[in-house]
């Protein structure tokens, strides 16, 4: 279980979406790309998949770019994952029945951790992930005498 570079670069740039929320006005792919160093290219292929999956909108024109389709509170970490990685990403990769006991004791101990992490992305949103972000930048910018 691991975090794929792709879905990195997906929550990335969510993330700078939702520090924009507020502003309602779109970020242009150059401008996300920039913020978070992700390749603009990559990150256009990523923002279309978002779009297809309702969490950003786009707008065309001289002032176009990408929104966050709904609030960064109605959006879970699960739900962007699942929509870059498909929502069978965290389904066995064997389908067949284990054919031993070791097998068997092996597949229901990593359904466990799916189902811990599955929960643990469901409970956070782009909101907790960017107040979480504004936090870590206070500690950073504290000065110490």
């Amino acid at each position: 279980m691991e975090l794929s570079c792709k879905s990195e670069y997906a929550v990335l740039a969510l993330l700078e979406l939702t520090a924009h929320f507020s502003q309602g006005e779109p970020l242009q792919i150059r401008q996300i790309a920039a913020q978070q160093s992700i390749p603009d290219r990559y990150l256009e292929q990523l923002l279309a998949t978002l779009r297809r999956g309702g969490l950003v909108r786009s707008q065309r024109g001289a002032k176009g770019g990408y929104f966050l389709a709904r609030e960064p509170w109605n959006i879970t970490l699960l739900s962007a994952l699942e929509c870059i990685e498909g929502s069978n990403a965290q389904q066995a990769n064997c389908e067949d029945e284990p054919k031993t006991v070791e097998s068997a004791v092996v597949r229901e101990i990593w359904q466990e951790a799916r189902d811990s992490a599955h929960g643990i992305l469901k409970n956070y949103t782009l909101q907790d992930l960017h107040d979480l972000r504004d936090k870590r930048r206070e500690v950073n910018l504290m000065y110490y005498i």
